[in-house]
């Protein structure tokens, strides 16, 4: 799973979430960043209110939490959003000694990205463009 601090980045650099069924996300807030949520039209979903999106916990007593706003939510995207994201840049992916290379393409040259993690090494080929 992509690291946090990392995700944190990828949303101070203006990568938009739009929040669907299935996604991922933690809330920024010190007891609960560890807390990894789901998008569920289960348990929770995704309204509008007053024209803004809220996160709705949908009758969970775990944490007692009813709703919570976008900005206090961290997306933590899977490998094939990051890889939707980097679009047509997108060169490769490859396995290296301690995890994962991406390759992409920018201004006709190719650049390549290491983390130990898949979503990590995506996260810091996406964060090249923003």
């Amino acid at each position: 799973m992509i690291d946090v601090d990392l995700a944190r980045r990828l949303q101070a650099e203006g990568v938009l979430w739009d929040p669907r069924p299935g996604d991922r996300f933690t809330i920024d807030q010190p007891t609960l960043v560890d807390e990894v949520f789901w998008i569920s039209e289960l348990t929770i979903d995704v309204h509008v209110y007053h024209g803004q999106p809220i996160l709705g916990f949908n009758g969970t007593t775990e944490w007692a939490l009813d709703s919570v706003t976008l900005d206090k939510a961290i997306w933590l995207p899977r490998e094939e959003q990051l890889r939707e994201l980097l679009g047509s840049r997108f060169r490769g992916l490859s396995p290296v000694e301690h995890g994962w290379r991406v390759t992409v393409t920018t201004d006709g040259a190719e650049r390549s990205f290491e983390a130990p993690d898949v979503e990590d090494a995506y996260a810091l080929a996406l964060l090249s463009f923003v």
